[in-house]
């Protein structure tokens, strides 16, 4: 429901009205009774101090007045897939600077080549899975890789069973988690070097991974995690395949396989530990703490020829498909964590149910990617990116694998 829904529905004030602090004499020269003309109201007079406005509130605003750039969006061109630049040897490896601070960096970020890359990036894994489940069969045996990854991110949650929640009284911040970060942070290097071949070529590319690895699942200080450390995950991922340790060929199971571990890793950490949002924009987030789930997940389902965008509110869809397809499986945590009726707390995901087909949902959810989480500068504030100098005059670390 829109604010032009409530103000249709509601009366017009009256003095018995507890908000109407001013009555408007109607000018009727005719009206329906008399056979005549509509009645028309006079112009009010200005509101005082003595009288001011009454204080009116929607139960929610319209999509159009949520927190991003709708316009933009709109207009801007959809992402497209682009194939990932291989690092050319000889390396030369550096530990990544933090270089995007402002909404300047921001904007030399995307015009970079590696910026276009990196959302081009996450546009090939988008369009890697369309049609596609998650039970349906990758090519196996998967890579060295694949594997390892997928081997750590068990031992990562094997971590969370041996490092129990800690007695507290407060919503969010189980400080157990900082022991779990800790353990991240004591054996990361070990956990990184493991999936690089056993090389001196590669091997000081673990310094540069580190930061981007550790940055993944969250922030131990303030015990929160966020769609910036989801990206940082990504930003993982592509430096690996420009390493060309993850083929192109392999992106389904990149996504069916390792995307979906990691989502069922931080939906436990989030939970076991009760992680506070990290930039989130509320109720007019598709979701507290991810966002790719979403574009992942709307590429699965393009063309399904039963299920549309409206079905999320089908909760035997929900429950018979949700192991399946990562956006089922994303608005039905939402509905078992958030209380109440569904259009109230998560109004955006309830306007998008109203787009007709997932292709259109897939290629706003890639522009609303790149407008909300990697140009806004409270989401993005974590990557860390560094590369050679470039024709922006800026300073950055030669070899960079995000930099290019």
């Amino acid at each position: 429901m829109t604010d032009s829904d409530h103000s249709d529905a509601a009366p017009p004030p009256s003095s018995s009205s507890p908000t109407a602090t001013h009555s408007f004499p109607v000018i009727c020269s005719s009206c329906a009774a008399c056979d005549g003309a509509t009645a028309s109201w006079s112009s009010p007079p200005p509101w005082s101090e003595s009288s001011p406005p009454p204080a009116y509130r929607p139960i929610r605003a319209p999509a159009i007045n949520a927190p991003m750039a709708t316009a933009s969006i709109v207009l801007a061109p959809v992402p497209l897939p682009l194939p990932v630049p291989p690092a050319d040897p000889p390396y030369h490896f550096e530990v990544p600077c933090k270089r995007i601070s402002s909404p300047d960096d921001i904007r030399r970020f995307h015009s970079s080549t590696s910026g276009r890359h990196f959302l081009g990036f996450i546009a090939s894994l988008s369009h890697s899975v369309r049609g596609r489940k998650i039970s349906d069969p990758v090519p196996s045996p998967l890579s060295a890789t694949l594997s390892g990854i997928l081997s750590l991110l068990q031992t990562l949650a094997r971590w969370i069973d041996e490092i129990p929640p800690l007695p507290h009284s407060s919503r969010y911040g189980n400080p157990a988690y900082r022991t779990w970060h800790a353990r991240l942070t004591d054996e990361g290097h070990g956990l990184v070097l493991a999936l690089l071949p056993e090389s001196d070529e590669f091997r000081p590319a673990a310094d540069e991974l580190l930061p981007y690895f550790l940055d993944s699942f969250g922030n131990a200080y303030r015990i929160d995690y966020g769609t910036g450390h989801e990206t940082n995950f990504a930003a993982f991922l592509y430096c690996l395949a420009r390493l060309e340790l993850i083929k192109e060929e392999e992106y389904p199971a990149l996504v069916l396989l390792v995307f979906s571990t990691y989502l069922d890793l931080m939906r436990r950490l989030q939970i076991t530990y009760s992680l506070e949002p990290a930039g989130s924009h509320g109720v007019w987030g598709l979701d507290d703490y991810h966002f790719l789930p979403f574009i992942f997940g709307s590429a699965q389902l393009i063309d399904h020829k039963y299920m549309k965008p409206k079905s999320i509110h089908n909760q035997d869809i929900l429950d018979n498909f949700s192991n399946d397809y990562m956006y089922l499986a994303c608005v039905a945590f939402v509905k078992k964590v958030k209380k109440g009726v569904f259009a109230e707390h998560s109004p955006m995901l309830d306007d998008i149910s109203g787009v007709p087909t997932w292709s259109k949902v897939n290629s706003g959810m890639l522009k609303m990617y790149k407008a909300e989480v990697n140009i806004y500068l409270n989401l993005t504030k974590a990557i860390i990116w560094c590369n050679q100098k470039d024709s922006f005059g800026i300073k950055k670390i030669h070899g960079n694998l995000l930099g290019g």
